[in-house]
């Protein structure tokens, strides 16, 4: 059913044959919806094309988009798409925090600095930076399919890469493995809520884009339970050897396995726009509009830059706790590695349910601003409550103020990829998303970094503390952001804009699309 024929695709996607925007030239096409300050589309029987002109200028779809912006359906496909995004991007997230969850073994193994080992986290942070508008702009150019390819072929190519380094003096090689899949994350990071955009439907993307964002912190869980369980803490270099190339064989063949069903299942998008602010966005978007005019644009909308800081806060708190965290808990409780990588699986896990919790809330009632700042409070509260309790001397506390403040830390993550698109809409998701993750990384580097040098300086107190200003200073600016819900008044303009299954196809909507030239 995934991968299905051209045939049956057709049958499933055939509008209705009634069309009333088809049947009535003089029906007005233009529905009112406002932009941004200066692009507005306003209806009228008698549209003038001066009337539609905006900065980049209105083009019509072009043919690599749905043949019929007229019809709003989704596509059954979608959830496969989404679900395998979501597996790859567990796998690479996975290779991410693999090395950070055993610091100590693979310390003693390659004979290196805890700094390091730090840096085989952190180097998914430094090459996300310069390469992210590449990518991005690669996105804009390719489409999904191709950028979706690239990554998880980028990500199973690393993984094997690893294997070259099972010897003690072969630590560069691991290195250049690690490095290939921080690149391959680069294609990764930023197509959720472009995923969500493109295949859900109005009352689905905030859910679709939770379950995309699912995959990356299930991956993270997996990442801090697994290495301590096959890679067990012994002095003999040879058996910590056998055990290593257990746990990369074992992601080698994952990778491959995902890569093949990446081949299969991704669809560029699908045959119908599955919302009427997707529809817009076709109709509006222009093959000859500047990328970095895209990007300048973003920044003069102070609520979208307010949100990539608080959004960069956040995230870059969380990936420094991360990579730390077996550290500060062996710091506290010797000898306790697979208790450490417990901890971080609580932590995420509750994240995860946070996050799938907060797409259905946000879908059902659209209180974008409200959600986001909540969360965020409850974030620093969790973190506080984390920090004056990691010494006390009891795993369990750890357990449980952990996994609280994971709720809401992690869970965060899904809400700041759909509050950018909602207050960035029609700019592209990617592009939105993109900025959002370079914050991260930029304040995941910065955090990391000092939080390293404050835990070995001071201890783990000052090092927590550190990160619950900044949170702090993140939840006061969150507080200012205007939630300017561009894609949400897109999605109201009409009544009657309630979205169908496929199957349905004799109660599929019609949408107004952007006039086209012969009507000008």
């Amino acid at each position: 059913m995934v991968n299905e024929g051209p045939n049956q695709e057709e049958r499933d996607d055939t509008p209705a044959p009634e069309s009333a925007l088809q049947a009535d030239p003089s029906v007005s096409v233009h529905p009112s919806v406002s932009i941004n300050p200066s692009v507005s589309v306003h209806p009228s029987s008698s549209a003038h094309p001066s009337a539609l002109a905006q900065p980049s200028g209105l083009a019509h779809p072009s043919s690599s988009g749905p043949e019929d912006l007229s019809v709003i359906k989704v596509s059954r496909r979608r959830w496969a798409v989404v679900l395998v995004f979501s597996c790859y991007s567990m796998c690479n997230a996975f290779q991410w925090i693999q090395y950070g969850s055993i610091n100590n073994i693979f310390m003693h193994f390659y004979g290196v600095s805890a700094f390091a080992i730090d840096w085989l986290s952190m180097c998914y942070m430094l090459t996300y930076i310069p390469l992210l508008l590449p990518v991005a702009w690669l996105l804009e150019k390719f489409g999904l399919r191709t950028i979706a390819l690239t990554g998880s072929a980028l990500n199973c190519l690393g993984a094997w890469v690893k294997l070259g380094s099972l010897k003690p003096h072969l630590f560069p090689v691991t290195v250049v493995g690690q490095v290939i899949c921080s690149v391959a994350q680069v294609f990764i990071l930023g197509m959720p809520s472009r995923i969500a955009s493109v295949w859900f439907g109005a009352n689905e993307v905030s859910t679709a884009c939770s379950v995309a964002v699912f995959g990356n912190q299930l991956g993270i869980a997996i990442g801090f339970l697994v290495p301590p369980v096959l890679v067990p803490n012994v002095e003999d270099r040879d058996k910590l050897a056998y055990h290593i190339s257990i746990m990369f064989y074992i992601i080698g063949g994952v990778a491959t396995l995902l890569l093949i069903l990446v081949f299969i299942v991704f669809k560029e998008k699908p045959k119908y726009p599955p919302s009427r602010a997707q529809s817009l966005s076709y109709a509006l978007t222009s093959p000859d509009a500047s990328y970095l005019g895209s990007i300048a644009q973003l920044f003069k909308n102070l609520n979208f830059v307010l949100l990539v800081i608080t959004y960069g806060l956040n995230a870059g708190a969380f990936y420094a706790l991360s990579t730390l965290l077996n550290r500060m808990v062996i710091w506290h409780y010797p000898g306790e590695e697979v208790n450490a990588g417990r901890i971080g699986l609580t932590i995420v896990i509750a994240g995860m349910l946070g996050a799938v919790i907060s797409g259905i809330w946000l879908d059902r009632s659209k209180t974008y601003k409200e959600t986001t700042l909540v969360v965020y409070i409850m974030t620093l509260l969790g973190m506080v409550v984390y920090t004056f309790t990691l010494n006390l001397g009891h795993l369990w506390v750890v357990f449980i103020t952990a996994g609280t403040m994971g709720f809401f830390m992690t869970g965060y993550l899904p809400l700041g990829f759909e509050f950018a698109v909602e207050l960035t809409y029609p700019e592209s998701e990617g592009i939105s998303s993109g900025l959002l993750n370079i914050s991260a990384q930029v304040f995941g580097i910065i955090f990391t970094i000092s939080q390293g040098q404050i835990i070995d300086n001071y201890g783990t107190k000052p090092g927590n503390i550190f990160l619950c200003l900044f949170l702090t200073l993140g939840a006061a600016l969150t507080a200012f952001i205007k939630p300017d819900l561009r894609r949400q008044k897109a999605n109201k303009e009409t009544p009657e804009n309630k979205l169908q299954e496929e199957e349905e196809e004799s109660n599929t909507s019609k949408v107004p699309t952007a006039v086209s030239e012969d009507h000008l």
